[in-house]
């Protein structure tokens, strides 16, 4: 299968063939596994609408956005694609607010504004619902079992059909359906930028 051709003078082009065929291997392994779970999503639970995404956990520097990339044309959501896209309130962001949720969440809407989103990470149902009622556009409800999480989404969407539920923390390509509810809108997976498979790509020259 040829991917593309490549026109211009040979040294150059060598020069540049091994960056641009990392490149392309690296973004051609998130795609695919991003595409691979939406399928099995899509096949598996054709109703539900909400998205696979990918998280935070990319490759530092500019390469994160051909890792973003990689998961838009695969099919999944990229998340945020820099600091400026949205806000989020991590365990450590409570905590340096003395561990009030209502506090951080306040102080980020009067940093970030009416235009940007806030999502707060959450370890239980009563946290995601102090985050929703002090204003949080998105509570992530981290590293839950499955069965938990269902039932603690129901309780946030009963109170708060609005916000948007995010299930994150150690959800894999084998475990992803079973977070699948109408009660959850995104399931966040950081394996789909991390650790992933590369394809592999070569350049020749014709003779």
């Amino acid at each position: 299968v040829i991917l593309a051709t490549v026109e211009g003078p040979a040294n150059l082009i060598l020069r540049g063939e091994r960056t641009a065929l990392n490149t392309i291997s690296r973004c051609s392994g998130v795609a695919s596994s991003c595409f691979k779970s939406s399928k099995k999503i899509k096949e598996l639970h054709p109703d539900w609408a909400g998205a696979i995404a990918g998280t935070r956990k990319v490759t530092p520097g500019s390469f994160r956005i051909v890792e973003k990339y990689g998961l838009i044309v695969g099919g999944c959501n990229s998340h945020r694609l820099d600091l400026s896209q949205m806000t989020m309130l991590k365990d450590n962001h409570i905590w340096s607010c003395g561990g009030d949720i209502t506090k951080a969440v306040k102080l980020a809407r009067s940093a970030a504004g009416f235009s940007t989103k806030i999502e707060v990470e959450c370890q239980s149902v009563e946290e995601a619902l102090v985050a929703a009622t002090a204003g949080a556009d998105i509570v992530m409800l981290d590293n839950y079992t499955p069965a938990e999480l269902k039932e603690d989404a129901r309780k946030v969407k009963a109170q708060h059909p609005k916000v948007i539920v995010e299930a994150s923390g150690g959800i894999t390509h084998e475990t992803m359906c079973d977070y699948v509810c109408d009660s959850v809108d995104i399931i966040s997976r950081g394996d789909l930028t991390q650790g992933y498979s590369c394809l592999d790509f070569s350049l020749k020259i014709q003779k």
